[in-house]
C-alpha cells in the first residue's frame, strides 16, 4: 500500500516495532504507521500493548487487519475493540451532545432538552451520584440527547477519544464464498487479499482499501489560486475534517496564520460554490477538488483595525529584539 517493506510471514506477530511509510492517493500524501499486533490484555500492558495502544491513541484514523481464516473461531475483531474500549478509544462514534462544565462552587445543576429513558427513573439524581463518585461537587451539565450511563461517565471523565475505524479481512482466497458474503456484510468492513492482489493494489495504484481510508479520514483537497493566474493543480492543500474542519479559516491556518489574520473574503470555485466564483466569508465550508483565492485586507482596511497599533507595536518590538540579539552575537564573537 505504501512501498515501504515491512517484514511478512506465515507466523503471526511478525511485525515488532512500528514501521512508518507514506501511502499516495489523489494527489496526496497520508502516513501510515504499521504497528505491531495486540494480544488480549493488552490494555493492561501485555505484549507490550500500552506502547502500540497510545500510537493508535494519537492517529487520525485506525485500520485493523484481521485474518479471514481465523475470524470465525478466535474472534479476534470482539477482542481488539474490547481492549481499546478499555483504555478509552471509542470506534466508529460520535462524541455525546451534552456540554459539561466543572466549577468551584454552587453545587451541581443538571437540566436535559430531551427526554432521558436510558439513565432510568430520576436522571438528575443518577447523574449527581455518578459525579460523585468522581468527587466533583459543583459542575453544570446539560444533555442534548438520550444518553447512557456509560456515555455520561465517558463525558464526565474527558479523556475518551472518538476514532474512525475501518476493519480489512485478508486471506479471502482461503475460505468460501459463504464466508466472505458474511464477513463483507459486517459494519465497517472490506474483505480482499494481499497475496492475491483482491482489494489491494500496487503503492501507486488507485484500490477500494485506499478508498475506504481517504472516505474514513475525511479528507478534502483544496486547490489555491494567486490573482490573474491559474490555479496550482500539482499539489493540493489537504484538510482535515477530523482535525481543524474543511472551511476557509482551516484553510488559512494550513497556509499561514499571518492570512487568517489579514483575512478579506474568498473567492471559491467548485461544488460549494452556488455560482462561480462566488464571495464568501471565512466559515465557508469548502469541498473536495475546491479551487480558492484568498484576499486579504489594503493597508487602509489594515490602519482601520482596532488591534492595528497593537500589530505595529508587536512588529517593533520584534525587530529591535532581534537586530539587539544580533548585535550582541557579533560583539562576543569579537571578544572571543
Amino acid at each position: 500500500m505504501t512501498g515501504t517493506e515491512s517484514e511478512a510471514a506465515a507466523y503471526e506477530f511478525t511485525t515488532l516495532t512500528c514501521i512508518p511509510g507514506t501511502m499516495h492517493y489523489k494527489g496526496s500524501k497520508v502516513q501510515v504507521l504499521d504497528l505491531p499486533g495486540i494480544i488480549e490484555g493488552a490494555a493492561h500492558g501485555k505484549g507490550r500493548g500500552k506502547e502500540v495502544i497510545a500510537c493508535a491513541r494519537n492517529a487520525d484514523a485506525i485500520l485493523i487487519v484481521l485474518d479471514a481464516g481465523k475470524e470465525g473461531l478466535n474472534r479476534h475483531r470482539e477482542i481488539l475493540e474490547k481492549e481499546l474500549e478499555t483504555v478509552g478509544i471509542r470506534l466508529n462514534q460520535q462524541p455525546p451532545d451534552v456540554t459539561f462544565n466543572k466549577k468551584k462552587s454552587g453545587g451541581i445543576r443538571f437540566s436535559s432538552t430531551v427526554p432521558l429513558t436510558k439513565l432510568g427513573p430520576d436522571p438528575e439524581r443518577l447523574a449527581t451520584s455518578i459525579m460523585r463518585e468522581y468527587r466533583i461537587t459543583s459542575a453544570d451539565l446539560l444533555a442534548r440527547e438520550d444518553i447512557s450511563v456509560d456515555e455520561l461517565v465517558d463525558v464526565i471523565v474527558g479523556n475518551r477519544v472518538y476514532k474512525p475505524c475501518c476493519y480489512f479481512y485478508n486471506k479471502i482466497d482461503v475460505i468460501t464464498i459463504e464466508e466472505v458474503d458474511q464477513l463483507a456484510r459486517m459494519p465497517h468492513s472490506l474483505v480482499g487479499s494481499v497475496a492475491k492482489k483482491y482489494n489491494v493494489g500496487e503503492p501507486l495504484e488507485d484500490d477500494p482499501l485506499k478508498k475506504m481510508i481517504w472516505d474514513y479520514l475525511g479528507l478534502t483537497r483544496i486547490y489555491t489560486k494567486r490573482k490573474g493566474q491559474q490555479p496550482d493543480l500539482s499539489e493540493p492543500v489537504v484538510l482535515s475534517h477530523i482535525r481543524k474542519g474543511t472551511s476557509v479559516k482551516s484553510l488559512c491556518q494550513n497556509v499561514s496564520t499571518q492570512m487568517l489574520r489579514d483575512f478579506n473574503f474568498a473567492m471559491v470555485w467548485g461544488k460549494s460554490a452556488k455560482h462561480s466564483p462566488q464571495r464568501c466569508g471565512i466559515n465557508h465550508p469548502l469541498a473536495d477538488e475546491d479551487v480558492v483565492q484568498i484576499v486579504t485586507k489594503t493597508n487602509a482596511q489594515q490602519r482601520q483595525d482596532k488591534k492595528y497599533q497593537q500589530q505595529v507595536q508587536g512588529f517593533s518590538d520584534k525587530y529591535h529584539k532581534k537586530k539587539l540579539d544580533a548585535k550582541k552575537k557579533k560583539q562576543s564573537r569579537l571578544r572571543g
